[in-house]
Parts: C-alpha cells; structure tokens; sequence
C-alpha cells in the first residue's frame, strides 16, 4: 500500500474512531470508492496500534487512578474517580459483552457484515438513536455514579458496534445519554470502557501477523506512518470531542450520520 494511502486513511481512522460516526464505515468505503486495499492485515495492526495508544496516552492519568483504586492504593486526584473506587471492575465488567459478541461474530463482521447496504442503514438507524438519546437523557449523572448497571447497559451497547456502521462512540454515549450520564461523561466512559476492547483487537491482530511472518519486506514505512498518524489524530479528536460536548449537543453528528448514510446506500444501489 502506498504511504500517501495510508496517511489518508490514518487520519480517517484517527477522526471517526472517536467520533461517533463510524471508522469501519468511513474506512471501508473510502476504499472501495477509490479502489484502494485497506484490508491487509499489516495496516490493520498499524491503526489498531495508534487506536490505542491515543486512548491510552489522553486517558494516561485517569487509568493509573482507576488502576490503583482497583487494587486498593491511593493515585490520582481527579474527585469524580476518586468517588467511584471500583470503576475498574466495573469496566472489566462491562468488557465481557464485546468480547463474547467478538468471539462468536467475528467472522461475520469482518466479512459478510462489510458491505455499504448494511453500513448505510446503520449509520441512518444509530443516527436517529442519537437523536432520541440526546433528547431523552436527563444528563444529570457523573462518573462518579456509574454502577454495575449502568456498565452492562453501556457495555451490552459496545457489543453492538460490531456491526460495521455502528460506531463504537455512537451507540456507547447514546446508551450512556440513556442511563442520564450528561454528554461529557458519557463519551469519557465510552472511551475509557473502549481501551480494554481496542487492546485486545490489537493483540489479536498482531498474533496474527506473527503467524504469517511477520511485517512484510518494503512495509515497515508504511507500518509507523499509520501508527504515527493515527495516534496524533485521535489524540486530538479526542481533546476536541470532550470540550465540544461539554457546550454542545450531537444533532451536529446525527445529521452528518443520515446524511452520510443516504449518500452511502444511494451509490451501492446505483453501483449495483
């Protein structure tokens, strides 16, 4: 794959990750548009990496907190954590679903479930759920609330997002808007509960790649680019997000959504 194919796609993969409108939508059918082969497994290491290590770097402080509550020591002076000491299990808690859903879909999903007829109506259908989420939401909880409930429902809702043209982010606040988290913290939530499914994809892909040989001869460029790339976008998408949803609502991305949607399921019809 040429380098200027993975920067674009880099930064692709960078904005929608943490947006909520779909990264394996806008991927898949950035490259089947332009004909470009973005499914190789070795690209899909590098996005996977940067992925992470985005989440990992802008949430850096968050998880030592959460990790040394989890384990009974004193880190960290966010108050909102500090007030919600189990949140790591509770976050462990709400990874089982993804990972089950993972293990028993996983086939279809990177497969049969990749087409534009399916991701279009899921990026029309979980627009609209946003839409009601928005609205319906009471926004009156903070983190320091989450409870074992409200980590299934957000946890049951990242299962979800295996279907391409779901988004991760998207259905994950809507269901977090649904416990009456407010905006801010649902998407803090939805980020945080992503990382432990984010890693695993990653060591999933890279056992993978083991298996194959490794990074193939004439790809290392192209390897660290997407990783670079993809890493310094979502880091700024994501400071961008959370300030943008402390004073704003989604309508903003559930019109970009239906919008994109149409757009979408107008051309694989006309393109047959």
């Amino acid at each position: 794959m040429p380098v200027v194919h993975v920067i674009i796609l880099s930064i692709i993969q960078g904005i929608t990750e943490f947006l909520p409108i779909s990264s394996t939508a806008h991927l898949y059918l950035t490259s089947w548009l332009l004909g470009w082969k973005a499914e190789e497994l070795t690209f899909d290491i590098a996005l996977h990496i940067g992925t992470l290590l985005a989440v990992l770097i802008y949430f850096f402080r968050d998880w030592v907190q959460i990790v040394g509550h989890g384990f009974g020591l004193h880190a960290g002076r966010d108050e909102e954590l500090n007030r919600n000491r189990g949140l790591l299990w509770l976050l462990a808690v709400g990874s089982i679903p993804v990972g089950v859903a993972g293990l028993v879909f996983n086939r279809q999903a990177e497969t049969t479930w990749r087409n534009p007829v399916l991701m279009g109506g899921m990026l029309v259908g979980v627009g609209l759920l946003m839409a009601v989420a928005d609205r319906a939401g009471r926004r009156t909880r903070k983190i320091a609330g989450i409870n074992i409930a409200d980590a299934l429902v957000v946890g049951v809702a990242q299962a979800l997002a295996i279907v391409p043209g779901t988004s991760r982010s998207g259905i994950t606040i809507s269901a977090g808007l649904f416990r009456n988290l407010d905006r801010a913290t649902a998407a803090r939530f939805s980020f945080l509960l992503s990382t432990p499914a984010i890693a695993a994809a990653a060591a999933k892909a890279m056992y993978d790649l083991a298996r194959r040989g490794g990074i193939p001869p004439g790809m290392e460029t192209a390897f660290g680019a997407g990783i670079l790339v993809s890493t310094l976008t979502g880091l700024v998408v994501i400071a961008w997000f959370l300030r943008f949803l402390q004073r704003r609502t989604l309508m903003f991305f559930v019109c970009y959504r239906v919008i994109f949607g149409i757009i979408v399921l107008a051309l694989a019809f006309f393109r047959g």
